[in-house]
């Protein structure tokens, strides 16, 4: 039993060691040196091991070292967490100014402008002062409880100061540092594995590793940028509310800026367009907010946008740098993927060494030769694209690139088929293939532990040829395995085991098929009900099935007309994997009922998955590729081969702006008087 002495020693590192924190991760102003404050932390290591019975959940000690979670419980949450409207340019700026001020009727109004941080969006909720839960933002109403992820950000108070009230949720982004994405992505190319898109990316994905020591070792950060809610009074504006925010200990942004006119944004926007740069962290623009909550309240939501607050993006970057080489890796269908290996050069304040070349026909479309001087852009802080050459600064000592004729790794020769832009490596045995089918049936059935890292190692041991064997695995092979503990090897095992209850379509969509994604199991999944009867379905059957093209019938037929496919399917049947859809087909009743859409390129207002999940919310039906059933295609920017086929086929297209109006009326704009 620990005395009373003991006990106030505790009380008092835990506070100071906060205090410190706060000091170092929110306000940049450290009081102490980093041994002095390994010093206090060591301190009260020591006591919390001699008496266990003080360890709380809230104790600086226990950001990092809980025992890993065995899944990511949904949370509601009370406020919904809504998506932001986009602006462009100083013209769709004032717009949304001039909307505001009609909808108000007033001539002014103050707004809070604040740097988008590229994140991923958080929830975190307090009671008494104390971290309860961190959860993410997910579809707006129902996100994933992280908490244990959550507690490892140092910037983030395990208590407020004060007490705060007694219940308090606050939001912000949590972030990955550009140093330490770029120190990752590093480590991956030189490991010969494929790079993370983006830190935001990455910063999701490490925020829902299940062992808080892998999140830790991350240095994730946080930005607080408002409030969701509280039961105790706080400031009625968005101005004072970041103040008070920043009072009880959260770390809010320096950057923020109080504005009383557009023109005021404007420069704001302008200054960090160019200043950007000089950040730690991606941004890709500048959120203006209506700072008054009643105007907030009064402006209202438009479907799950706030008329009160637009993103106002940034513009692509662009650099000219040299190629120095063209480098390959193949996919988990054979796919030979080329890349850009570039001369190092600074983009947006990260350094950037490889970039996207999409495939052969698009270096021979583009031109682009190994030692060309070549334009590179970086559009919302992804991995970067060749645009193109810079044709005026050719020496003649540039090399037309050919895409090599065997496969880099397994030396099979390398096969290309009519009409598909992607060369492939057709030895299904090849041993990157194998790697990346494996890492993406563990990925898709959500196998927590089953990384990359555990992957390789256990095809290296031969304990495993395919996903499926994953289900065989015993706990004497994994503890054969280097640095693989009892616990770890049993958690592992529980993962894989609750991996058998997932939806058919999450079985259908991890074995892979050619041009079979989530999509386009789901919609397989819901009309064939079965894997049996999708075993025996003719080319002729599974066209029928809205949003299912010939295409993607026929690689359907041909995965299950290969005998290792099939030994594949045979031993999930034995490990008692969900092979069968469950309840009747859902029939979603709208206006957009029965009619079937494709989505192509790059919409300005949502993403590609968005624009389908609202074609389903109205009852229609969202497709992969454009076939003679397809009554819409929405052509965004830079459509491709689809916007052709549509225009051969004699599809109606759609642009962004009427697929909008479509969305909001239900109305076919060519139908309208």
């Amino acid at each position: 039993m620990a005395s009373a002495e003991i006990v106030s020693r505790v009380e008092r590192l835990r506070k100071e060691i906060e205090h410190h924190n706060y000091r170092y991760y929110v306000l940049d102003s450290p009081e102490v040196s980093d041994a002095q404050y390994d010093d206090l932390l060591r301190d009260l290591q020591r006591l919390e091991a001699e008496h266990p019975e003080l360890v709380t959940p809230d104790s600086p000690t226990q950001r990092v070292g809980a025992a890993p979670v065995s899944d990511l419980p949904e949370v509601q949450h009370p406020v919904p967490m809504f998506s932001l409207a986009n602006a462009f340019d100083d013209e769709e700026m004032v717009a949304w100014y001039r909307r505001v001020q009609r909808l108000l009727e007033v001539d002014s109004f103050d707004m809070v402008c604040e740097l988008k941080v590229d994140g991923l969006s958080m929830a975190l909720t307090y009671e008494g002062g104390r971290l309860l839960r961190g959860a993410t933002r997910g579809d707006s109403a129902r996100g994933e409880d992280v908490t244990h992820s959550i507690r490892t950000i140092k910037s983030v108070p395990l208590t407020l100061f004060n007490g705060g009230p007694m219940r308090l949720e606050a939001r912000g982004e949590v972030y990955l540092p550009r140093r330490d994405f770029e120190r990752i992505n590093d480590e991956r190319a030189a490991a010969g594995l494929p790079l993370y898109a983006n830190p935001r990316n990455t910063a999701a994905g490490t925020v829902r590793q299940l062992d808080p020591k892998a999140s830790a070792a991350r240095s994730l950060d946080i930005i607080i940028w408002g409030m969701g809610y509280s039961n105790n009074h706080m400031p009625d504006n968005q101005w004072d509310t970041l103040q008070r925010l920043r009072e009880l200990g959260f770390r809010t942004s320096p950057h923020n800026r109080l504005c009383r006119t557009i023109e005021e944004a404007g420069d704001y926007y302008r200054q960090w367009l160019e200043a950007k740069g000089g950040l730690g962290y991606a941004v890709d623009g500048v959120v203006v907010k209506v700072s008054r909550f009643d105007y907030q309240q009064q402006l209202g939501i438009v479907g799950r946008e706030p008329r009160w607050a637009i993103a106002y993006k940034f513009p692509a970057t662009q650099v000219v740098t040299r190629l120095l080489a063209i480098g390959i890796n193949v996919g988990r269908t054979g796919s030979l993927n080329p890349f850009a290996i570039l001369e190092p050069m600074n983009v947006g304040g990260a350094t950037v060494k490889m970039a996207t070349l999409h495939n052969e026909d698009d270096i021979r479309r583009k031109d682009i030769r190994v030692g060309d001087w070549v334009v590179v852009e970086r559009a919302g802080e992804v991995i970067p694209q060749v645009v193109g050459p810079v044709v005026s600064r050719r020496t003649g000592q540039e090399q037309v690139y050919a895409m090599p004729q065997a496969c880099p790794t397994c030396g099979t020769p390398t096969v290309k088929s009519d009409g598909e832009a992607m060369s492939r490596c057709p030895n299904v045995a090849c041993p990157a293939q194998r790697f990346e089918r494996v890492k993406h049936f563990a990925g898709t059935m959500e196998m927590d532990g089953v990384g990359e890292k555990l992957v390789l190692a256990l095809l290296q041991a031969g304990l495993i040829q395919d996903g499926a064997d994953l289900y065989s695995l015993a706990r004497e092979d994994l503890l054969k395995l280097e640095r693989m503990a009892d616990k770890s090897a049993g958690k592992v095992l529980k993962s894989i085991e609750s991996s058998k209850q997932h939806p058919f379509a999450r079985v259908l969509s991890a074995l892979g098929i050619l041009h079979v994604g989530g999509e386009i199991a789901e919609l397989l999944a819901s009309h064939l009900r079965s894997l049996d009867r999708l075993e025996k379905a003719s080319v002729e059957e599974l066209a029928t099935v809205p949003g299912i093209g010939p295409r993607i019938a026929e690689s359907v037929v041909a995965f299950f007309r290969e005998e290792r496919n099939r030994q594949v399917v045979e031993k999930l049947r034995k490990a008692g994997v969900r092979l069968q859809a469950e309840g009747g087909v859902e029939v979603v009743a709208g206006p957009l009922a029965g009619k079937q859409f494709v989505v192509t390129g790059r919409l300005a207002s949502m993403s590609r998955p968005q624009a389908q999940a609202r074609i389903k919310a109205l009852g229609g039906i969202a497709g992969a590729s454009v076939t003679r059933k397809t009554d819409f295609l929405v052509a965004g920017d830079d459509p491709g081969a689809k916007l052709a086929q549509a225009q051969r086929l004699g599809t109606q297209v759609l642009t962004e702006e009427e697929f909008l109006k479509l969305l909001e009326t239900g109305v076919d704009p060519e139908s309208r008087p």
